[in-house]
């Protein structure tokens, strides 16, 4: 090895290590277990299927036991654990700006009856294209996202949603939070653009902006196609009697003649969906009903104005026909060349889908049978620090491809090729933990003793249930189309 190349292996393993060494200070009981846990999940040879199997891997070096008691009693100070991940470099978007990712994944638990604070969870395609409702946790995770074509995101923060929940005041508590993190650890300043929040149509975007308006955010969301925003108000003519209007026309997202001509149109050829034309109309809000989430301190509802852009692609790479996406701005007067970065922000926003899929397909997320919701907490955070360590490791990495894949330069290794190579970097990297000591199980339940303390049982919690069901309406032959506002 040259001395260039080792002098530029040296730092991404020294920031690895010191990683490393946070990560385990983070461990405040059965710390050795819960870190030699987090190596086997980075070193084992194939994909995680239980926790078992991980005390087989060569690098841990405990037994089953003290591996089931680790994620069991363990514990994880989450808060210093937080100020670490914020603290590792993140990537950027091309103007410096960091965009970040939050989306809603479930830890499925159908048949888990002894596992308290289940809620159901919505799921997509299960049976035979049924979206039906699955019992399990749900995370909320927010990742930061690269700027170009990669399946690399990087973590930063998960929180599990507990029964009665409102998933938008607590996204919002937990951008908050994690806002004031970045800023307190540097990767924030004064005079830097704002950090640009990317969501799907599941999170109510202006809601979002507007429990978010004294931070130095941007808000960006997916909109439903049935959904009807208002422009502003029309300026008041004089010798005019009555309350002045609060709300302009409407513009219908599925009714084109509402729309008028847009403030910007741009044309762009790229090549994964041909020819992409963004269209974008300035300050538009919803008309808001909902008084006891908006109403301000004397009763007033808030308009949260922003710009709305319509996307339109010539394919998708799955081959099924494309549908316009409707995409919502927290900011005003914006320009061509911002239309163009925001609406390919919120396509880099599907990376996070790959790093879901990584956590439960590689790593093994949600394989362990867990019965508490604290230990599932713990073995999250297990998994976050672990990613965290390969995406740390992806310098570092050489490419040990299957003989059937193609090769790969160094800075397009996926995570899966990264975690092959990791077994050959953990031992250049710190290892804080210590070895086992010798020590004999203990004796156990005595022999033909029964259990007379049996688990307790645990309902899955359901939102707005009442002990009376609503009449039936009955239907028209013509219904009318949704329209949300």
């Amino acid at each position: 090895m040259s001395l260039l190349h080792r002098d530029a292996r040296r730092e991404p393993l020294a920031e690895l290590s010191r990683f490393r060494g946070e990560f385990y200070s983070c461990l405040t009981a059965r710390s050795d277990g819960l870190f030699e846990l987090a190596d086997a999940v980075l070193c084992g040879d194939g994909p995680v299927r239980s926790l078992a199997e991980l005390s087989l891997v060569g690098e841990h070096r405990r037994g089953h036991g003290g591996l089931y008691a680790a994620v069991a009693r363990g514990r994880v100070d989450t808060a210093r654990l937080r100020q670490a991940l914020a603290a590792v470099p993140l990537p950027r978007a091309a103007d410096g700006r960091l965009v970040l990712a939050v989306d809603l994944t479930c830890w499925l638990r159908p048949d888990a009856h002894t596992s308290p604070e289940r809620i159901l969870c919505h799921t997509y395609g299960r049976g035979k294209d049924q979206h039906i409702p699955v019992p399990g946790w749900p995370y909320s995770i927010i990742c930061a996202l690269e700027p170009g074509c990669s399946s690399w995101t990087a973590p930063l923060d998960a929180l599990r949603l507990t029964p009665g929940d409102d998933t938008a005041t607590v996204t919002a508590q937990q951008l908050r939070e994690l806002v004031g993190r970045l800023i307190t650890m540097g990767q924030w300043q004064a005079g830097d653009p704002d950090v640009l929040i990317v969501a799907d149509a599941g999170y109510h975007a202006p809601r979002l902006a507007h429990l978010l308006r004294d931070l130095p955010v941007q808000v960006l969301a997916r909109m439903r196609s049935d959904r009807v925003l208002r422009r502003a108000a029309p300026p008041r003519q004089p010798h005019t009697m009555g309350r002045p209007p609060r709300h302009g026309g409407e513009f219908v997202f599925g009714q084109a003649d509402t729309w008028g001509k847009p403030h910007t149109e741009t044309v762009t050829d790229t090549r994964l969906y041909g020819t992409a034309t963004a269209r974008s109309w300035n300050r538009l809000h919803p008309k808001l009903t909902h008084r006891s989430s908006w109403a301000a301190a004397d009763g007033t509802l808030p308009i949260v104005e922003g710009t709305v852009i319509r996307l339109e692609i010539d394919r998708l790479p799955s081959g099924a026909t494309p549908k316009p996406v409707w995409l919502w701005w927290s900011g005003t007067d914006a320009g061509p060349a911002d239309v163009d970065r925001l609406w390919q922000a919120y396509l880099r926003r599907f990376d996070i889908e790959h790093t879901f899929r990584l956590f439960k397909q590689t790593l093994g997320w949600t394989c362990p049978k867990i019965r508490t919701p604290q230990a599932a907490d713990r073995w999250t955070w297990l998994i976050l620090a672990a990613y965290t360590q390969l995406r740390l490791a992806r310098p570092l990495a050489a490419d040990l491809r299957r003989p059937w894949e193609k090769p790969a330069p160094p800075e397009r290794l996926t995570p899966a090729r990264v975690r092959r190579d990791f077994r050959h970097i953990r031992p250049k990297a710190a290892c804080p933990a210590e070895a086992p000591k010798a020590s004999r199980p203990g004796p156990g339940r005595p022999p033909d003793r029964k259990n007379t303390r049996p688990t307790p049982r645990h309902d899955v919690h359901t939102v707005g249930k009442t002990g009376t069901a609503k009449p039936r309406t009955k239907t028209t032959a013509t219904p009318r189309p949704r329209r949300t506002g």
